[in-house]
């Protein structure tokens, strides 16, 4: 076991604070890690508050991960010290169901993925995220960042880039496709730059157009206001995917309207109220409303290489750990452009 300096909230809806946590001992198939940076998701506010239903405490968050390979164990043979590796949001699953052998290790029917904080792994401990200076991953889940990406713009793709690279890549979004983003900060950002990147046509659909230059720049065609009625009527009809990356309840039946038929509404964005819906919206057109969790461990490596094949990663805001209780404020007020980044040396 090893103490590590990490931030945390020591209970719902309380102020992160600094403090140690424990760190299992490197085992036959594990990679210590020296955190250098770790992303802000919207996920770790909803967790660290309990939005999402009662959650484990203290708790660290922390599921954007970039670091740097300190030591291996004796059976790990996809790394060695001083590889630039990669966390996401899994550390472990059960391996042996169809999902985990397919490589989708995030819909494990095997009792459900572990989550990388706020979960209990195979041996009852209580897992602790990337607000810390170290962390012990199974190398099976652990990924390699590429040498043309920084860490620190590396980091928010363990969440905000696999989380929207998943579902485009399986919705084929690419040339001749019209896909639109629904929400322009951390995942929808990431949106943009990967649809553009794989040659579909990009709309942002966004609350407003106070972004709209920032969209247009990353790779959007067109950029549009969703408070502007109008816009629901010059859209009609238009898109063959739109993909929302919201947390905030929406009207479905609205934003169903904008799609081809044969169209799909794709949610990443994860809203802590039930949202309602009328039938009809997807019977006429045979339309489709689905959902989309990260990506497994082969799919994110994908995802890093793709990100690095075309030279891009995040827009961060790199900031110090005694900055997180700030960020978490500014990322509910959407006062970030675009992913907060916490300098792993600050904690």
């Amino acid at each position: 076991m090893t103490t590590v300096a990490a931030y945390a909230a020591p209970a719902a809806k309380a102020p992160l604070e600094r403090t140690t946590i424990e760190r299992r001992a490197v085992g036959e198939f594990d990679v210590l890690i020296d955190i250098k940076f770790a992303g802000i998701c919207h996920s770790d506010i909803h967790q660290a508050r309990e939005g999402w239903g009662e959650a484990i405490f203290p708790m660290v968050p922390g599921h954007e991960i970039a670091g740097v390979v300190a030591e291996v164990g004796s059976g790990v043979t996809k790394f060695a010290v001083g590889d630039r590796v990669g966390v996401g949001c899994m550390v472990d699953s059960c391996r042996e169901c169809d999902n985990c052998k397919a490589g989708l290790e995030q819909y494990c029917t095997g009792g459900g993925m572990i989550g990388t904080y706020n979960a209990v792994d195979k041996n009852g401990d209580v897992t602790y995220g990337g607000y810390s200076r170290q962390i012990v991953v199974d190398e099976n889940y652990t990924v390699r960042i590429p040498d043309g990406l920084s860490l620190d713009v590396a980091a928010p793709l363990l969440c905000a880039g696999i989380t929207t690279y998943s579902p485009l890549k399986h919705w084929n979004a690419g040339p001749g496709k019209k896909v639109a983003i629904l929400g322009m900060g951390g995942l929808g950002h990431m949106g943009v730059k990967i649809a553009h990147a794989l040659g579909a046509e990009v709309t942002v659909l966004s609350q407003s157009l106070r972004k709209k230059e920032d969209g247009l720049k990353l790779g959007a065609d067109h950029y549009y206001a969703t408070s502007d009625p109008k816009t629901f009527q010059e859209l009609a009809g238009s898109f063959d995917l739109i993909l929302s990356t919201v947390s905030a309840p929406l009207s479905l039946d609205q934003f169903l309207s904008l799609l081809k038929t044969d169209g799909a509404f794709v949610n990443v964005g994860a809203p802590e109220e039930p949202v309602s819906l009328n039938l009809f919206s997807v019977i006429m057109g045979r339309k489709s409303l689905a959902g989309s969790g990260i990506g497994g461990i082969r799919e994110t490596q994908e995802m890093l290489d793709f990100c690095a094949e075309h030279g891009f990663g995040a827009e961060i805001e790199l900031i110090a750990a005694s900055e997180i209780n700030e960020a978490y404020e500014r990322v509910l007020s959407s006062d970030v452009r675009y992913r907060f980044v916490i300098d792993a040396s600050t904690i």
